[in-house]
């Protein structure tokens, strides 16, 4: 009997431990979006507004990429 009541004590620690690690989850913003990056893969490059591109690879809109030495 004594370890039937040790049992019950030491699960409803591990459930409070995992309980307190979910609210402090939620609080920290962890599940705040969970849509998009599940989207993300599904996004093409040619979707990307041309001032990530410029960013991404430093060249304007007005000027042409170099050419490679064929």
């Amino acid at each position: 009997m004594k370890i039937i009541l040790l049992l019950i004590i030491i699960s409803l620690l591990i459930a409070g431990g995992f309980l307190i690690a979910f609210f402090w989850a939620v609080r920290d913003g962890q599940y705040d979006d969970d849509f998009t990056p599940s989207m993300r893969i599904l996004i093409d490059d040619d979707m990307i507004s041309p001032e990530v591109v410029n960013e991404k690879y430093e060249f304007t809109i007005n000027e042409t990429k170099p050419q490679e030495n064929v």
